[in-house]
């Protein structure tokens, strides 16, 4: 019954509508109050979903595996229970029977594996959402991973695919999270990046594509694969011994240094965007692995993301801005890469990329009881309701696959040092790039760089000065706006409120009468929900 289409849906939509409540509840109880109290509330809070959604992702499979490796990865902003909640569904699938499995091995190959297998595990030794790996030997002796697609993935992902549209369709009405995403056509990116997945052989080109660009890249280890065994269904590939890059206690045991580990893959992963071409969008702890040596292996590359050379370009003024605290330059890759319309007041988007890097270099993001990181939070919302910000499909799963991978160098190192890291690697770049260069190796680039570091800190200072002065005004200005904008806030909120549970009530009822056909109930459902809906659209504004 789980595999039923009607089923899928409402289960899906009904856990979202939960959740939505529930922080919704949330922010309105305790809007402004970010005490260590609090804090410890919402960790239980999202530790609670995490466990629902660990259990509807575990029962049901399908894409709600790959929306909870997302959430698994966020070691950066997520609590460690949440983490330890949904770290399992990497690869800690539930297998489908064996003999199914290999019943769809046997029709891809057209034969009976055995004839073309010496040896097979009996049971599968990862199981993801899309395939199983099972270990391997082919006749002349060669250990390999043999990937199987999971029967009936296609099917159960159309359905998934029909729920996630629903949920969006709520999310973009009843809640502020898609202010700054046009979801509709990050929907139809969503159905195209993973619907690629499940084509192995695509997989397979895309992994040698890899492997062709760092060839010579020291303690970097990519897959060899077996054309002849590997259809759109079958992947076949070497076996390479190596554990999950997160397992602390291996790296501890094999000596493995955390830090410079963290740093590799953090050079790899930059690597593919100063150079444009493919991006790995899906790289979660069960995709990266760690040998005895400390030789890192990247694995899965059926979900990738392409990056122009222009885009790489736009990224690279985007990275050198930030290092370099030159906004301006920011700010015009954002415009180049389509994220900023041509409204937008770039006064104010400096003024809160500077605001954000201040914060992020003073150490000031991880006291969440100051006064300054909440002044923070309620300023960068007001830009995004206020401000035309918004951020291209195309960029949705980089985006997506940035956030992954900067939790899983939080769980090598936490005090990773990403601009300190990176800033060599991009001022080389810069240099390589325009091909400047004097006489003499006198390096017109670097002197350059060195220029722009030193006019930005030059720049920033009067501006913090001034900050500085004057900060007991805007003190006394951002509590007296704070609290007049919450007394109105309240009444709102006690409207939507009203209305969101009631709404929620009678779209579960509408599911429900559709599934029994229960046209009486079908036609009350609908009544409460369109006046749920007029109740929230009216009075909460």
């Amino acid at each position: 019954m789980k595999n039923t289409a009607w089923y899928r849906i409402i289960r899906i939509v009904t856990m979202a509508v939960t959740f939505f409540i529930q922080v919704n509840r949330f922010q309105r109880r305790h809007r402004g109050r970010f005490t260590p109290d609090v804090q410890e509330q919402w960790e239980r809070l999202v530790t609670k979903q995490a466990r629902a959604y660990k259990r509807t992702a575990l029962d049901l499979g399908g894409l709600m595996i790959k929306l909870g490796q997302f959430l698994a990865a966020r070691a950066d902003i997520m609590p460690p229970s949440f983490l330890e909640e949904l770290e399992g569904l990497t690869d800690q699938v539930t297998p489908v029977p064996s003999e199914d499995a290999m019943a769809l091995l046997d029709a891809e190959w057209g034969r009976d594996h055995r004839e073309l297998l010496s040896d097979v595990s009996s049971a599968p030794v990862a199981s993801a959402s899309i395939g199983e790996v099972y270990k391997a030997k082919l006749l002349d002796g060669s250990e390999v991973a043999i990937k199987i697609q999971r029967p009936n993935i296609e099917r159960i992902l159309a359905a998934d695919f029909k729920a996630v549209k629903i949920v969006i369709w709520l999310a973009k009405r009843f809640t502020a999270f898609t202010k700054q995403i046009d979801f509709d056509l990050l929907y139809v990116e969503m159905t195209d990046v993973i619907g690629a997945e499940l084509n192995f052989i695509q997989e397979m080109k895309n992994g040698r594509i890899f492997a062709a660009r760092f060839p010579d890249m020291e303690g970097v280890r990519f897959p060899v694969y077996f054309d002849d065994y590997t259809t759109r269904r079958v992947l076949v590939m070497e076996w390479i011994e190596g554990v999950r890059i997160t397992d602390t206690a291996y790296l501890e045991e094999h000596g493995i240094d955390r830090r410079e580990l963290a740093e590799r893959l953090f050079l790899l992963f930059l690597e593919q965007i100063l150079e444009g071409g493919q991006f790995h969008a899906d790289p979660h702890s069960g995709n990266l692995m760690v040998q005895a040596d400390g030789t890192l292996v990247l694995l899965d590359f059926g979900m990738v993301v392409t990056i122009s050379p222009e885009e790489a370009d736009s990224m690279f003024l985007i990275i050198e801005g930030v290092i370099f605290n030159q906004y301006d330059r920011v700010l015009d890759g954002l415009e180049q890469l389509h994220f900023l319309l041509p409204d937008a007041d770039r006064t104010v988007l400096a003024g809160a990329i500077a605001r954000v890097m201040k914060a992020y270099e003073s150490d000031e993001l991880n006291d969440m009881n100051g006064f300054v990181v909440e002044r923070l939070l309620e300023d960068l919302m007001g830009i995004v309701r206020t401000q035309p910000v918004q951020m291209p499909a195309q960029f949705a799963f980089l985006g997506r696959a940035v956030s992954v991978f900067v939790g899983v160098l939080h769980i090598l190192d936490p005090d990773v040092d990403l601009l300190g890291i990176g800033k060599e690697r991009v001022v080389e770049w810069a240099r390589r790039k325009s091909g400047f260069g004097g006489p003499d190796g006198f390096d017109w680039k670097s002197l350059r760089a060195a220029g722009l570091s030193a006019a930005g800190q030059l720049r920033a200072l009067p501006g913090r000065i001034d900050a500085y002065l004057d900060e007991p005004r805007r003190l006394r200005e951002y509590t007296e706006r704070r609290d007049a904008v919450r007394a109105k806030q309240d009444v709102r909120l006690q409207s939507r409120a009203f209305a969101g549970v009631f709404g929620a009530v009678s779209l579960g009822a509408a599911f429900v009468a559709v599934f029994t056909e229960h046209l009486p109930l079908l036609l009350a459902s609908c009544g409460v929900l369109l006046l749920s809906l007029w109740v929230f659209n009216v009075k909460g504004k």
